[in-house]
């Protein structure tokens, strides 16, 4: 089985995991009218889906590891298909709340799974992650652009229905292309590195930490970003399909990021890359909160790149410091912590802009980002990350014959 169809396939379940939970922050710009509800009630309901994201990480992780990694994401595929496309469906605000929780329910499967599944088959895993990453952005960034097209030319519920179906389509070609040996791991020569325990001790501390602050700022940004286009810069006239295309935009050049950083994490101990990028995170953060017009959008491209690029090194932390054999299980606890504090994002932006508006939402956030750097400061430097690095489990000492 070629381990490149299988990460192709895990690249494309990274598109539609982050494409499909943000549907509805662009969407909801023409659902007003249909439900009768302002902004603030409305971006509220998505508050379930962002709880299973995080709550369902940690089942799907060992479930992952203890059954089938492969047949997990045969689930994802088909199960956020079906919810979406269902969601679609919604009469009412308690059926739409339903669907979303639903959407965000199978979407946990994806990071625990799907990443695990990833570096079992990856010759150098700081590329394989960043342009998983970028798949992963591009979701983020084609969520914007279909969801604003389908809008304002289908109407919103085709923006849940058409993804939907593809969705179900892309996991009948997975289970026809992708066969039960795709579990396996990929055997590979070479020695892993052993870190003493206090290091590895101290880099999952940060890592903990890094991922609750960062979990708030990523997913709050990406919630609000839609709405703060569309408020600061007036010269799209309102038009949904405009917005969604300038925060496509502003995601595509972000995006890139994780190819620069999947580079540096090939060639350089972790520190370097994440130190570097945290440095920068909390002043575009904070810019974001005061400027419009043009220039924000600037800032929006600088602040991204830094979010997306960090995302990068956490996921290059587990990778490196977590053994194989439960490496699905740590991403469940890391995507658990990360996106279920992410939950806290939803209620924070509805609140945030009824009360004040979006600059204090953006002078928070940037404290969060302060914590990021925290970690990044904290995190351990070693050298041996590098040379030699291996991501599977050392074959075992060959028998001397007696």
């Amino acid at each position: 089985m070629s381990s490149r169809r299988i990460i192709g396939f895990i690249n494309i379940g990274h598109m539609i995991d982050h494409m499909f939970m943000l549907i509805f922050p662009t969407a909801v710009l023409g659902m007003q009218s249909t439900f009768a509800r302002p902004y603030s009630e409305l971006i509220a309901l998505a508050l379930g889906g962002f709880i299973a994201f995080g709550a369902g990480s940690f089942p799907a992780g060992w479930l992952g590891d203890r059954w089938s990694r492969r047949n997990m994401m045969a689930v994802f595929f088909l199960g956020i298909g079906a919810a979406t496309f269902a969601t679609g469906l919604s009469q009412t605000v308690w059926q739409l709340a339903a669907g979303l929780t639903a959407i965000g329910l199978f979407a946990a499967i994806y990071h625990p799974v799907g990443t695990a599944m990833l570096v079992s088959h990856a010759d150098r895993i700081g590329r394989e992650i960043g342009v998983n990453g970028v798949w992963g952005n591009l979701g983020v960034a084609f969520a914007a652009l279909v969801t604003g097209g389908a809008s304002q030319w289908l109407g919103w519920r085709y923006a849940f229905m058409l993804p939907g179906a593809a969705a179900v389509v892309a996991g009948i070609m997975y289970l026809a292309l992708v066969p039960a040996e795709a579990n396996q791991t990929k055997a590979r020569a070479g020695a892993r590195v052993s870190f003493p325990r206090t290091v590895v001790v101290r880099a999952f501390l940060v890592l903990a930490l890094v991922t609750l602050a960062g979990g708030v700022v990523f997913n709050a940004i990406t919630v609000a970003l839609p709405k703060l286009i569309d408020e600061r810069l007036p010269q799209l006239g309102g038009s949904t399909f405009d917005v969604g295309l300038l925060v496509c935009a502003v995601y595509v050049v972000g995006a890139m990021s994780q190819l620069v950083m999947g580079w540096i994490i090939d060639r350089h101990p972790l520190k370097v890359g994440f130190l570097a990028i945290a440095l920068f995170q909390a002043p575009f953060v904070a810019a974001a909160a005061f400027v419009s017009g043009w220039l924000l959008v600037a800032v929006l491209v600088a602040m991204i790149f830094t979010i997306f690029g960090q995302v990068t090194f956490n996921d290059g932390m587990v990778a490196r410091y977590a053994d194989s054999e439960w490496r699905a299980r740590v991403y469940a606890v890391r995507y658990l912590l990360s996106f279920g504090v992410s939950a806290v994002a939803i209620p924070l932006v509805a609140f945030m802009h009824g009360h004040g508006g979006f600059t204090a939402l953006f002078e928070v956030l940037s404290l969060g980002s302060l914590l990021v750097l925290v970690g990044a400061v904290l995190f351990p430097y070693r050298r041996d990350e590098i040379e030699p690095f291996d991501i599977r489990p050392a074959a075992p000492a060959p028998v001397a014959a007696e």
